[in-house]
């Protein structure tokens, strides 16, 4: 007897999509994350935009996916109460001799499916964005691009999933699977753990999990793209998201407005070993700003309030796999998601989720909750209603970050609802408290204590981002009592 039936490893976007769908059916899932929350990976660290569908090779799984995807977006923020906006994007041609690059992207496109793209002149192009290059000759447009908070998708993914019967058991590493003669053993290092069936769906880790059911090998490259967020002041310096034509390594730098009024620049694209790399260097930032500027005019750059990096999961293949492995019959890879790896969330956990039906005989539930409430922010009320709000709770006339007005209710609501912030960065990820012009400067020991207070923590034991990242050190721990 197995204690689930399914298995996920890796609760990022991909994963948390795939127990949503999942949970339709009767039947018994747990998430292991290695992490101390959902979207500490790749999901966490990217450029927070949904595809249009024009660039995977047609007849791929990444362009079905992502065309799929981009069309399940607009409802699923609806139900599942994440902001999501079509913003529309503007791929630049800054050449006459590169137009054959740029019609081989629209015919492509409309090979894949994407509806509703153009080619532009000079004349239209800067007519929608003023602030771009005066070298711009001419740009393909596509409507149905978008941009989306990854945090807010995650987790909306993760609870809903959550409310649906599905078991997430963070801080718990898988270290080795072993194939049973049904089913398959896990090792973590919290225990042991059976299931009848495994997902992988572990990011820059999948391929390391493969290799241990089967014999035909599969190789991840972590490749790693910095970026620069300038502060809300820059950011309708262009209202659409920017990319230059595509080249080797992908879609290049691109500049874009995120979906919380802030300015985006980046990736860049580098191959290293290293599956926890996600250090920023001078080289990589320097090239996302020389890059950028070829494409924008005038990028207020002294605006940036803080730089980072990601890691996105490039198989050698460069595609998607997403299927059982011929010797490892009831193992279901989701491996290889790089981008359009979060535009294609909610259709990789629909393959997924079929794949498992059907070789599961799973039966769908009769009580699956299809919406999910996020959390409450103040600012969407009235004057009328935000103060009857404060009138009846208090604590959502607390300012605790000024930078984006978040209040200490809205902070006791990400810690109390289903898979609640344990850490700073997981109490950021859901309110965006710390995220703004100070980065958390000013507000983070409120938000610790808080999260001392709600979760009956010392101090000396809140993180900012899971255990080795506590912040409070240098006493006597006896001297912190237990809030």
């Amino acid at each position: 007897m197995f204690e689930y039936d399914v298995i996920i490893i890796g609760a990022g976007v991909s994963g948390a999509a795939i127990a949503r769908e999942l949970s339709r059916y009767q039947t018994r899932i747990c998430v292991l994350e290695k992490e101390e929350d959902v979207c500490c990976g790749t999901s966490k660290a990217n450029s927070a935009i949904i595809h249009a569908g024009y660039d995977a090779v047609t007849g791929s799984l990444k362009a079905k996916l992502n065309v799929r995807g981009n069309e399940m977006m607009e409802q699923l923020a609806k139900d599942l109460d994440f902001p999501f906006q079509r913003n529309g994007s503007l791929v630049l041609c800054l050449n006459e001799s590169d137009m054959p690059n740029l019609q081989m992207l629209f015919e492509r496109g409309i090979a894949n499916g994407v509806k509703g793209l153009q080619i532009l002149d000079r004349e239209e192009v800067l007519k929608m964005e003023p602030n771009l290059t005066n070298q711009v000759y001419a740009a393909l447009y596509a409507p149905t691009g978008g941009i989306v908070c990854p945090f807010g998708m995650n987790i909306a993914f993760a609870e809903n999933a959550y409310a649906n019967g599905v078991e997430f058991k963070f801080n718990t590493e898988v270290q080795a699977i072993r194939k049973l003669e049904e089913g398959f053993e896990l090792q973590t290092d919290t225990g042991t753990f059976r299931s009848g069936y495994v997902v992988n769906a572990a990011g820059v880790y999948a391929d390391r999990f493969h290799n241990m059911v089967s014999e035909k090998k599969i190789h991840i490259i972590p490749r790693r793209g910095s970026y620069c967020l300038l502060d809300k002041s820059a950011g309708k310096h262009v209202s659409r998201t920017i990319f230059a034509l595509p080249g080797k390594l992908g879609k290049g730098i691109l500049i874009t407005p995120t979906i919380h009024g802030n300015l985006l620049m980046g990736p860049t694209a580098t191959d290293i070993t290293d599956k926890e790399g996600t250090n920023t260097t001078g080289k990589e930032l320097d090239q996302v700003i020389s890059n950028a500027g070829r494409l924008v005019n005038n990028i207020p750059f002294r605006q940036v309030i803080t730089s980072f990096s990601g890691l996105r999961a490039h198989e050698d293949g460069a595609e998607f796999i997403i299927e059982e492995p011929e010797d490892a019959k009831g193992f279901v890879d989701c491996a290889g998601i790089e981008s359009p790896g979060l535009t294609s969330a909610p259709a990789i956990g629909e393959m997924v989720a079929q794949i498992l039906k059907e070789k599961m005989e799973l039966k769908e539930k009769d009580n699956f909750i299809v919406t999910r409430k996020g959390i409450l922010d103040p600012k969407s009320l009235t004057k009328e209603e935000r103060n009857e709000l404060i009138r009846e709770n208090p604590a959502y006339g607390n300012i605790i970050c000024r930078c984006e007005m978040i209040t200490e209710g809205e902070i006791i609501d990400a810690i109390r609802r289903p898979l609640g912030a344990r850490s700073l960065d997981g109490v950021k990820r859901r309110t965006r408290a710390g995220m703004g012009r100070c980065q958390s400067g000013f507000c983070s020991p409120r938000t610790m204590e808080i999260l001392a207070r709600e979760c009956h923590l010392s101090m000396y034991e809140i993180t900012k981002s899971g255990s080795g990242s506590e912040i409070v050190v240098g006493r006597n721990k006896d001297d912190w009592e237990t809030v």
